[in-house]
């Protein structure tokens, strides 16, 4: 893994490939590494990036907690750094949020959105944040994963695979939860969405237990021009759960965005 310098922080990131690029934004209980199978899938034909949040792995722990808007702050300025003026930029779960953020921001530099597991605004995020937060302060990060993993991944999904989600989640400081949660869980960006110009894919795991279907069907239905993939066999960690479908789908939609342009 490398990290680059925002500010006074050391933000984390991995590459692969050359040529136009795409962001991978990881969620909430995971980090960069989530997206190993993408960037191995897609450095051949583009360049290939996933950028962590502050307090993530080996990125520097701020020292306060940031809000959606100081995230994006960062993610733009590692994308800077790294001489990424625009990108395709994909999101899942807490990633597709903090990309609606840097939608509302500077959307010249995002060649296209793709929302995976994710949602405008939860209408139970205030309840779901009270739940973790009680959860995390009395339990730890390591019990606290393997309680979620089942709710995470697909009923079918390998002992390995669920191991790796486990130990992913047990290493993130308790504090870096706190803020990114109360960061997820409180948006709403319901009235950004008629505005959306950019190229969107909407796109979740037909079984995904935290972001119910109604809730991408949302941001289909109120993105102009967006298009709707429910991926099958797969969980909210849809990319992990059936990588082959998710590779293709985003690489189509790409595809015929820069077919395009």
């Amino acid at each position: 893994m490398a990290v680059i310098r925002v500010d006074d922080l050391k933000i984390g990131y991995r590459e692969k490939g050359t040529g136009k690029a795409i962001v991978f934004l990881h969620g909430v209980g995971s980090d960069i590494s989530v997206w190993d199978r993408q960037l191995n899938h897609f450095s051949k034909k583009w360049r290939a990036v996933s950028i962590e949040y502050p307090g993530y792995a080996e990125s520097d722990l701020p020292g306060k907690g940031l809000n959606r808007e100081e995230i994006a702050h960062f993610l733009f300025g590692a994308m800077d750094g790294l001489s990424i003026k625009t990108a395709h930029i994909v999101g899942l779960s807490m990633g597709g949020v903090i990309a609606l953020e840097m939608a509302r921001h500077q959307p010249a530099r995002l060649r296209s959105l793709t929302l995976v597991d994710t949602f405008a605004r939860h209408p139970n995020g205030e309840t779901i944040l009270e739940g973790l937060h009680k959860d995390i302060e009395a339990m730890t990060m390591l019990a606290f994963a393997r309680a979620r993993v089942n709710l995470i991944l697909s009923h079918n999904a390998s002992e390995a695979l669920k191991q790796e989600v486990i130990e992913t989640m047990a290493n993130i400081d308790k504090r870096t939860y706190r803020w990114s949660t109360k960061a997820v869980w409180t948006s709403d960006y319901r009235s950004d969405l008629p505005h959306i110009t950019i190229p969107t894919l909407v796109a979740i795991g037909e079984h995904d237990q935290f972001t119910p279907l109604a809730l991408s069907e949302e941001l289909h239905r109120c993105i102009p021009g967006s298009k709707l993939v429910i991926i099958p066999n797969a969980g909210h960690l849809s990319n992990l759960d059936n990588p082959v479908f998710f590779n293709r789908i985003v690489e189509e939609f790409i595809t015929s965005v820069e077919m395009n342009s």
